[in-house]
């Protein structure tokens, strides 16, 4: 009697135990329990019912468990299992589109918050340059602490310093440097070498103080990132007894046969000037043809040397991952270009080391580079807030150094400043439209 109960009692709790057979085996315990307490006659009976019971679950378990189409953890007693994966797999993916809209949305918000950051300084960058554009004319406006008095209105307008020694002006569109002169008078090139050149002479007609006169043809604002951060503001110039060559050049590009061009040759001409292929091609003959020329800048705010010189390094290295690779697509076999020698790795260094030790260049402050008919490069600062005036803190003679420089700010598909190479541009139509030798060389 004693072992049937312990068997009886070991089946009920490993029962128990099974969670995937309860559904089974609830019937089982109702009718076990029912003839138990209800009729204690047919025990025996009921407890041999019982066991039947028992064991026809397992073996429907045991099946259910042994079928082709039994997964682990899927439940046997589902009417249609594939169903139940397609409604699963339906609700992922529901979950799925949620997040990538959410993802979506949120980038597209981020871009929007963005842009208008973007937009605001811009518009705030607009708005000061435009104040700046029309207190020009009051008594507080200054270039490089000299005192500005506006002349007319319109195309007519000029604006002047009001000491001495005028100098005539142009607007930058920034209030950090709102001017820069439309004339630079640099050392002549005999004065560099030590050797005077007498008041009145042919390489200075006209000046007694031994400068060369300089006519800028256009300037722009160099900005980095997103924000259009400023950086500094330059201007390219051009030796003014050269404006005559350069037209010629500019003209005989479009129409060897022209001497001056028509609408439709000046909108070629621009457009090759901004071509990254004809760009290179039209400042690499300008800068074989012995003109003299220089770039001012002028920092919109506090900087250094070492930036500057970064700056200028990182451009001659992509002007010769450029020349590297316009070489690459023209030639078969192996091939080499000018920038791969020994001697242009020491250049670079001497170039470098122009800079070491310099200090500071503030805001206002002036660094000008002027290349010479030969391709040197002297480096002038000056600061208009100490009295020593233009200084010289070096040279280096190697063309390239110089060349890649220029085209870095005016060749290529990408240059340092697309806003100097559009404002030249302009300029340089404006010297194509006048005939070759005219007497009118200020550029507007």
């Amino acid at each position: 009697m004693l072992q049937p109960s312990i068997r009886l009692a070991s089946r009920r709790w490993a029962t128990a135990l099974r969670p995937t057979q309860q559904a089974t085996r609830q019937p089982c315990y109702a009718y076990w329990y029912s003839t138990r307490y209800s009729q204690p006659g047919t025990r025996s009976s009921s407890r041999a019912e019982a066991d039947s019971l028992f064991q026809t679950a397992d073996v429907q378990a045991a099946a259910v468990s042994n079928a082709p189409n039994h997964e682990p953890g899927h439940d046997p007693y589902v009417k249609d299992p594939e169903a139940e994966r397609a409604k699963r797999r339906e609700q992922g993916m529901k979950r799925l589109r949620f997040a990538s809209y959410g993802l979506f949305f949120s980038v597209l918000a981020t871009g929007g918050v963005v842009y208008k950051l973007i937009s605001e300084v811009q518009e705030e960058e607009q708005r000061r340059s435009s104040l700046q554009t029309d207190a020009s004319s009051d008594s507080n406006a200054k270039f490089q602490g000299r005192p500005v008095h506006v002349i007319g209105a319109g195309e007519d307008k000029r604006i002047i310093t009001e000491d001495n020694e005028q100098v005539e002006l142009v607007e930058t569109g920034t209030s950090s440097v709102p001017f820069f002169p439309r004339v630079l008078y640099l050392p002549s090139s005999d004065s560099r070498t030590d050797v005077p050149a007498p008041p009145n002479s042919a390489i200075n007609p006209g000046n007694i103080h031994n400068n060369e006169e300089y006519t800028l043809i256009g300037l722009g604002i160099r900005t980095v990132s997103v924000f259009s951060i400023q950086v500094y503001v330059l201007g390219l110039y051009v030796r003014t007894a050269d404006l005559s060559g350069l037209q010629a050049r500019l003209i005989h590009y479009v129409n060897k046969d022209a001497s001056t061009l028509v609408p439709s040759e000046k909108d070629d001409l621009r457009q090759a000037m901004l071509d990254p292929t004809r760009s290179t091609e039209i400042w690499d003959e300008l800068l074989r043809s012995h003109i003299k020329t220089a770039w001012r800048i002028s920092p919109t705010r506090n900087t250094d040397f070492a930036h500057l010189r970064d700056g200028w390094i990182t451009g001659i290295k992509r002007g010769t991952q450029a020349a590297a690779a316009a070489i690459r697509d023209k030639a078969t076999g192996p091939v080499e270009t000018e920038y791969e020698s020994e001697s242009f790795g020491e250049a670079v260094k001497q170039f470098k080391s122009i800079f070491d030790g310099q200090g500071k260049t503030p805001k206002g402050s002036v660094v000008t580079l002027v290349r010479d008919q030969q391709g040197s490069t002297e480096v002038l600062f000056e600061d208009p807030s100490r009295t020593q005036g233009l200084e010289s803190i070096g040279k280096v003679t190697d063309p390239r150094i110089s060349k890649l420089i220029w085209l870095g700010y005016m060749a290529g598909k990408k240059v340092s400043s697309e806003a100097a190479r559009k404002g030249v541009a302009d300029g340089c139509l404006i010297l194509a439209s006048r005939p070759v030798g005219s007497a009118e060389t200020m550029v507007n």
